[in-house]
């Protein structure tokens, strides 16, 4: 192998006085020609590149982010159970979308589960000590802490959530409002008239815009409905499913806030010895691949979650380089009819008094007033 003269050698890590030793110019030249600043005349800005493409070296990349120059490292805190996220589709998807735009940006991920109490001083900590360049917050509460808090310390940010969650901040969102309205009127318009809600913790704010939706629409529609608050665990899931079987008036369709509640749903409804969709109908959120793996496949939501985290990141590069960021709505769900929503189970007074199973008048053919 040629060596080039003046290369370092051994394991020695390159730096910027390597390559201002091998074009034979001061460190502040090799800045200056690297940047494209003037300062430099055309024929020593080549000498310098070629140095730097001879050894192999590149601009630190924090140190570009200091000087303002560009992004390094995103930074993401999410309140989750190491466990739970393991499990949760939604943000798998979401971090390979993220993690698409960093790839073309040559940027890198600084990802951290922690407490909500936790997740202010994290990004304080990140932040002031230019470990990233900017923020994605995510799953945002009502009158959230972490706005005023990180606004106050420049934090360039983007909020995943309603505008009217994200103070000063730009925000890309689903329009969870339009979705749930969509979900509710598909079940009413097969048939069911007793419809229920498992949905995510209440106090986050695309919860509460859902519950809000959920509970207008059916009222709208002069239905019986229920939401059940659950934290998108499977575990809680089963819990909340059957508790609103249990109920006196039990539900005819369930729609629920994640795709794994929806799943473990599976299960708790063959417990009751029901059948889906024949006696029970379930919609999932999100259409993870999840959906799509269980038998019957779960009736969904689709949310293109990959994009959405895609749509993020592409906007808080905007927020880093002071272009325009602009808060904007992403894909609205849309929904995807499978094998797990029907028409209800027909009550015994829609069936004719000839009907032979009514006049056996057989108790083992009914559970609850429904035929099955």
């Amino acid at each position: 192998m040629v060596r080039t003269a003046g290369a370092p050698r051994g394991g020695h890590k390159v730096t910027i006085k390597d390559v201002a030793r091998l074009a034979g110019v001061s460190p502040s030249a090799v800045t200056l020609a690297v940047h494209d600043k003037p300062g430099v005349s055309a024929k020593t800005r080549e000498r310098i590149l070629q140095a730097a493409r001879d050894l192999g070296w590149s601009p630190n990349q924090a140190a570009q982010s200091l000087s303002g120059q560009a992004p390094h490292t995103v930074g993401l805190v999410i309140a989750r159970p190491a466990r739970m996220l393991g499990l949760e589709p939604f943000y798998m998807e979401f971090i390979s979308g993220i993690e698409s735009v960093l790839t073309r940006h040559s940027c890198s991920l600084l990802l951290r589960l922690a407490e909500p109490e936790e997740e202010i001083e994290v990004h304080r900590e990140w932040w002031q000590g230019n470990r990233v360049s900017g923020g994605i917050l995510v799953d945002l509460r009502v009158d959230d802490p972490r706005v005023p808090a990180l606004s106050a310390i420049g934090l360039p940010a983007v909020v995943v959530g309603h505008p009217s969650l994200a103070g000063p901040f730009p925000a890309v969102w689903t329009d969870d409002a339009v979705a749930t309205e969509e979900a509710v009127r598909y079940l009413a318009a097969l048939g069911h008239r007793h419809i229920a809600r498992v949905s995510g913790p209440a106090e986050l704010g695309h919860s509460a815009i859902r519950t809000e939706t959920f509970t207008r629409t059916t009222e709208e529609l002069g239905l019986t409905a229920r939401t059940v608050v659950a934290d998108f665990s499977a575990d809680q899931g089963s819990r909340a499913c059957r508790t609103l079987l249990l109920a006196a008036e039990r539900p005819t369709a369930i729609i629920f806030d994640n795709d794994l509640m929806a799943v473990t749903a599976l299960g708790v409804a063959a417990e009751f010895g029901l059948s889906v969709p024949h006696d029970l109908s379930l919609l999932a959120w999100d259409d993870s691949q999840l959906c799509q793996l269980t038998r019957p496949m779960l009736s969904a939501m689709r949310h293109d979650v990959f994009s959405f985290g895609a749509d993020v990141t592409e906007t808080l590069f905007d927020v880093i380089l002071r272009r325009d960021a602009v808060s904007h709505a992403a894909q609205v769900p849309s929904l995807v009819p499978r094998g797990s929503t029907a028409p209800p189970p027909r009550p015994w007074a829609d069936l004719s008094s000839a009907h032979p199973l009514r006049a056996a008048g057989s108790s083992a053919l009914s559970r609850g007033g429904w035929i099955y």
